[in-house]
């Protein structure tokens, strides 16, 4: 079996962790009703950390990595982002493209397209081992 089906069958596992449906989906590009530039930097930030989005929208994430260091941007809630980062530190250098992630070699810029359809707190982070435990984690508030 190979590991990516293993980690599927994980998350199944897991209690459908990754059912992003629950709060969102990617987001049709030509429908974007913003876009939100944020930093990605070896000092396990983000920049802005914090957001506050309607709703409904749209969002474009322009995601630049400003380091040396493969970062990475995945959104979901905070038990998702908890469960993955564990995934990660048994599967490192483990490749994965989902609609609501996005990794960004050093010096190159990313992009994601997610729409927020339900209102709550969630979260992001980079889930490269050990960045996420080192704090390189932000907020997205969502309003109605």
């Amino acid at each position: 079996m190979t590991r990516i089906a293993i980690l599927f069958l994980m998350l199944a596992a897991a209690g459908g962790a990754w059912a992003h449906d629950d709060f969102g989906r990617h987001g049709d590009p030509k429908k974007t009703t913003r876009t939100i530039r944020i930093g990605m930097a070896d000092s396990m930030r983000y920049s802005p950390a914090e957001l506050t989005i309607k709703r409904g929208e749209t969002v474009r994430f322009v995601v630049s990595n400003r380091g040396k260091l493969k970062h990475e941007m995945v959104i979901g809630t905070m038990k998702e982002l908890k469960a993955h980062a564990e995934m990660m530190k048994k599967h490192p250098g483990m490749e994965h493209e989902e609609a609501h992630m996005v990794g960004v070699t050093p010096g190159k810029t990313g992009a994601l397209v997610w729409q927020f359809t339900k209102a709550g707190k969630f979260h992001f982070g980079c889930l490269e081992p050990g960045h996420f435990e080192a704090g390189m984690i932000g907020r997205i508030t969502v309003v109605e």
